[in-house]
């Protein structure tokens, strides 16, 4: 069975409702569909030689898969870490609990960066 590809860009129209559990991100489609993406995108198909619909299939491909990608850069270990810190002061309830929590996330944070602000940091 063949499966027809094509896709219509088109806006999505959406009235903020707080009540429902997707309202973010459809604030965020509402927002991000207000703008035409095809001229970047045929730009870059032009300048680097690449079919338009192998760039949009890669953007998409990209964004679908950032969140496992994020996953495999930091480790579940580390996304577990972090997790569990947060979902302790939660159940703490405290103010003390949840600033105790940012600056432990804080604190990993700044280790994980030390490659990032100096690359030399080894030698």
């Amino acid at each position: 069975m063949l499966f027809d590809d094509s896709v219509i860009l088109e806006q999505f129209i959406w009235e903020s409702n707080v009540s429902d559990k997707d309202n973010n991100f459809k604030n965020d489609v509402a927002l991000y569909t207000q703008e035409d993406p095809l001229p970047t995108v045929r730009r870059l198909s032009r300048n680097l030689d690449i079919p338009i619909g192998s760039v949009v299939r890669y953007i998409l491909c990209k964004w679908a898969m950032s969140g496992s990608e994020s996953l495999l850069d930091l480790g579940p270990d580390m996304v577990r870490k972090i997790s569990d810190i947060f979902e302790d002061a939660e159940s703490d309830g405290t103010d003390e609990a949840r600033l105790e929590a940012y600056n432990s996330v804080k604190a990993i944070m700044s280790w994980m960066k030390v490659p990032l602000d100096n690359p030399n940091y080894r030698s």
